[in-house]
């Protein structure tokens, strides 16, 4: 078990067939750390409302981060789009866990953070609700490809492979997408006068300091699966963890275009 000063995970979209809930058990299995954060979309409410599905996987997802809070570990919940039903419990607490809108996060050298999903900064969701519900059909489609497209890299012997994440940085309109993204997360850092921003929301994990504060998308657990650390000497490092062929065996991964802390 490997112990850390902080842990932020989001975009696990529990109650979905893409949702990777077995490779995120792993990694908590493997992980502890004093705060936890869920960085929205944890729940997918949207899947839900239109398909119920919730297998054992999913609900021991849950289990695994009450206990860890019954063991003493702080988490604080920020809703996502997904998950937006919970934004009417903001300022509540059930069970040890904090639900609020957004949250600074203070580093080991004193460094402040924002915390936010990051919805409110993307213009699709924001101003062209439809679009995004349709955006999200789209997006269920690649992933149901992609369940199948890795049960044949299975049966080969290969590692999970994400489609979608593939033509995200692929499609020219993607790149730009996401650009535009980070520059609007990162301005929003600057105005609550902090030194970085941590997000979540368009699934695609990375650290870096182009608009001249530190940038860090913790990816999610449905492409990527990846989960940014903060480690007790301050290091924030994302880990993209991995199943081998062994049952139990467990590989963290590096993620490229990470940033020294």
């Amino acid at each position: 078990m490997t112990r850390t000063r902080s842990i932020f995970i989001s975009d696990v979209h529990l109650g979905t067939k893409g949702c990777q809930a077995d490779l995120l058990l792993d990694f908590l299995r493997y992980h502890d750390a004093d705060t936890i954060y869920l960085v929205g979309d944890m729940i997918d409410g949207w899947r839900l409302k239109s398909k119920w599905y919730w297998p054992q996987t999913h609900n021991d997802v849950v289990q695994k981060l009450l206990r860890k809070v019954r063991k003493g570990s702080h988490l604080i919940y920020i809703p996502g789009n997904h998950d937006e039903f919970l934004r009417d419990y903001v300022g509540s607490n059930f069970g040890g866990i904090n639900i609020m809108d957004f949250a600074v996060h203070e580093g080991v050298d004193g460094r402040r953070y924002l915390v936010t999903h990051g919805d409110q900064f993307d213009l699709v969701v924001r101003h062209a609700r439809w679009l995004a519900f349709l955006g999200d059909r789209a997006y269920g489609v690649a992933l149901f490809v992609n369940t199948y497209l890795n049960v044949i890299r299975r049966r080969l012997g290969l590692t999970y492979w994400s489609l979608s994440s593939w033509a995200k940085l692929k499609v020219k309109n993607a790149v730009n997408y996401i650009g535009r993204f980070e520059e609007l997360l990162s301005a929003e850092a600057k105005r609550h006068d902090v030194k970085g921003v941590i997000c979540g929301h368009i699934h695609h994990a990375v650290m870096h300091d182009d608009y001249g504060v530190r940038y860090i998308n913790t990816g999610d657990w449905v492409e990527s699966c990846t989960a940014l650390v903060e480690h007790y000497d301050g290091r924030f490092e994302i880990v993209r963890w991995g199943r081998s062929l062994a049952p139990d065996a467990v590989v963290p991964l590096p993620v490229p275009r990470e940033a020294a802390a």
